[in-house]
């Protein structure tokens, strides 16, 4: 018998002429008589920091590791009472500035204490922040400054540049404030067009400690984010403080009900970026706990030393790091004599046995935990206890290996902007959910709505369609953007886009992305119809077919080269192959994948967006091998099943 972790609370719809077929709705067991919902006497993520400022005021909150003489040293902290202090003193300076409640305040930098202080003080005030990205393209940080009407801007050193760069064309941008500090040259050149320029340390002696605090609400826009777009404008995602902290405390109530919720003595270490949902949720839901928040230097070379400096106690990762950490192990492994080794995999799978016959980590073998497994657990500073994973999927031996050797349960989930992060989340303990992203969170209801055109049956014994949620952790919207809205929050359920599948056991397996945009194992979205328009507009090619998906981090393609432009390239290097050998020259083939990578660096493509290898194909993309519409519109499905073992070669080669 299967122990199932969802239950359903309303019946399957059928199709009619306007809309396909839809399964019945589900809730996870832990919310199974109502969803979560917001305590009364919470209004705004200030509480959540006020009450652990009056709770444990000298307990250390904000870390990190301080350079002197390019030297890096221990982690330095600030405690509860000293970021609150300062959060007030910057909130009242935002007030001097003339920054009002309902106004918007752009946060622009690497993780790092300013940028949490910077949050707070926003929150204190009820002023909405905005994080500001460049991930998102070059033009970005303009077109967001000037979309949500950002009137004062909190700015890492590094990037002042490029703040300054498009000021001229952000009319609404009147203050700029340094994370750190700003050269008098910086300062003249925004003066020069109207803007104020202040250090770190200018702005916080601006302010005082006796602000009269804004009465706050819980439908006060928190944050607006902003999301990459289909069309290549960036979506601001409109997000409440009533979602934003019932999001948080939904993390607190699964934690304590399956696990262990964190503490003041738990440890997190923050690298993913603030300027996404996912670590803004954990660094205010360790706020709340008055948990200590340690950064990363921003640097990914020393962010294993980063690791093991802090020794987290949680630890929130994406595929691409665990990957990292995975192979680190296995390598390390591998060079052990073959004692080492056999004790080593006589001790996984005995472990592995246990879990797979449901005993909780910690009972399932203790004595070769401490043994074995132990010295692995150092890879990640060794106190760690509670590891998540999301922004992709996590491969399925590699979960497999974290939760039997690293002694700590491993949770892999699944959200996005629009659910305030988390909306699905495999539970601790529960080992059967390896290779899922599990139940809906306690704020969440989910259903799968049938893709006929995909194939996709939410009807079907073996359920599968588009995933479509409704509850207390959704977006309030996009920015201005009512026509976007309507597209995706259809009678009150929003469509993901994603295609899932529900499991027997009540988990979700994410199968497929209804639309032309995937993510790339590093939390990327790629647009990829946009990006082969870009390229087709190199003359060497008549066709081409991009691809990527969540376990890679780059993408390759299947070019169908112009003939005639290729024999020509042939005759001036001497090559007399006909066109079908010329297509598998390597030199042929570097050539065309250096004029296609010229194209996007014209087009300003971010690195994650340029290509890394091609095959050449001398046959054009035919309706008669299903690989086009008949107006050549592309077959992914269809092409992804031919070009199969080509696409499996391109990435071992790349």
């Amino acid at each position: 018998m299967v122990d199932v972790y969802t239950v359903k609370v309303e019946e399957a719809r059928s199709a009619t002429h306007e809309k396909p077929s839809a399964g019945p709705v589900y809730r996870c067991i832990y919310a199974k008589d109502a969803l979560l919902d917001l305590p009364s006497h919470f209004q705004s993520p200030w509480d959540f920091f006020r009450e652990s400022a009056a709770r444990c005021p000298s307990k250390a909150m904000l870390g990190r590791r301080q350079k002197i003489d390019s030297k890096v040293g221990p982690y330095e902290w600030v405690t509860f009472e000293e970021a609150y202090d300062a959060a007030i003193r910057i909130g009242s300076a935002m007030k001097s500035r003339g920054v009002n409640p309902g106004d918007r305040c752009g946060i622009y930098g690497s993780n790092c204490p300013e940028w949490i202080i910077a949050m707070e003080a926003c929150n204190s005030y009820a002023v909405t922040y905005v994080p500001l990205y460049d991930t998102l393209g070059p033009n970005a940080v303009e077109f967001i400054i000037n979309h949500a009407e950002v009137s004062l801007a909190f700015v890492q050193q590094s990037k002042i540049p490029s703040v300054l760069s498009c000021l001229d064309r952000c009319t609404s941008l009147k203050t700029i404030v340094s994370f750190d500090n700003v050269s008098i040259t910086q300062k003249k050149e925004a003066e020069e067009l109207g803007v104020s320029c202040f250090t770190w340390g200018e702005f916080l002696q601006s302010g005082n400690l006796d602000l009269d605090l804004t009465l706050k609400n819980k439908t006060n826009i928190c944050t607006i984010m902003y999301t990459s777009g289909t069309t290549g404008e960036p979506k601001g995602v409109i997000i409440k403080n009533e979602a934003f902290m019932t999001q948080v405390l939904s993390i607190d109530q699964l934690l304590s009900i399956t696990d262990k919720g964190a503490a003041e003595d738990d440890v997190y270490f923050s690298f993913l970026p603030l300027a996404h949902v996912y670590d803004q949720i954990m660094v205010t839901y360790c706020i709340h706990k008055g948990s200590s928040i340690g950064f990363w230097q921003g640097d990914i070379r020393f962010l294993m030393e980063d690791i093991q400096t802090l020794k987290p106690t949680i630890f929130c990762g994406v595929p691409r790091v665990y990957d990292r950490v995975y192979a680190g192990i296995n390598s390390k492994i591998s060079s052990e004599g073959s004692l080492k080794k056999t004790l080593f995999q006589y001790a996984y799978n005995y472990k592995l046995g246990y879990l797979n016959s449901g005993l909780p980590q910690d009972k399932a073998a203790p004595w070769f935990d401490r043994l074995v497994f132990d010295k692995i657990k150092q890879a990640l500073g060794g106190r760690v206890r509670i590891l998540l994973s999301g922004a992709a999927p996590l491969s399925k031996h590699v979960e497999e290996f974290l939760r039997v050797s690293f002694g700590s349960t491993l949770a892999q989930g699944y959200g996005l902007t629009e659910s305030c992060a988390g909306c699905f989340t495999s539970i601790s303990n529960v080992f059967s959910m390896v290779g899922t992203v599990g139940v809906p969170m306690p704020t969440i209801e989910a259903r799968l709505e049938s893709v006929p055109e995909m194939g996709y049956d939410a009807l079907s014994s073996q359920p599968r369609g588009e995933i479509c949620l409704r509850g207390n952790t959704l977006f309030s919207g996009y920015h201005k953007r009512q026509d976007l809205t309507e597209e995706v929050i259809v009678d009150g359920w929003f469509h993901t886009g994603d295609i899932g599948e529900w499991l027997p056991n009540g988990a979700m397996k994410i199968i497929d992305r209804k639309k032309n945009i995937f993510k790339l194992s590093q939390g990327e979205y790629v647009a990829v119809e946009n990006i082969e328009n870009k390229y087709l507009q190199c003359p060497l090619i008549t066709s081409i077919w991009v691809y990527g998906n969540s376990f890679e981090s780059f993408l390759v393609a299947v070019v169908v080269p112009e003939r005639q432009a290729l024999e020509n390239w042939a005759v001036k290097h001497d090559l007399s192959d006909d066109f079908k050998s010329l297509c598998g020259n390597l030199k042929a083939r570097k050539f065309i994948l250096d004029e296609l990578n010229s194209i996007g660096q014209k087009h300003q493509f971010r690195g994650f967006e340029l290509i890394k290898a091609v095959f050449l194909e001398p046959i054009p993309f035919d309706v008669e091998r299903d690989l086009v519409t008949p107006t050549f519109k592309l077959k992914r499905p269809q092409l992804l099943k031919h070009y199969k073992d080509c696409i499996d070669q391109l990435y071992k080669e790349a």
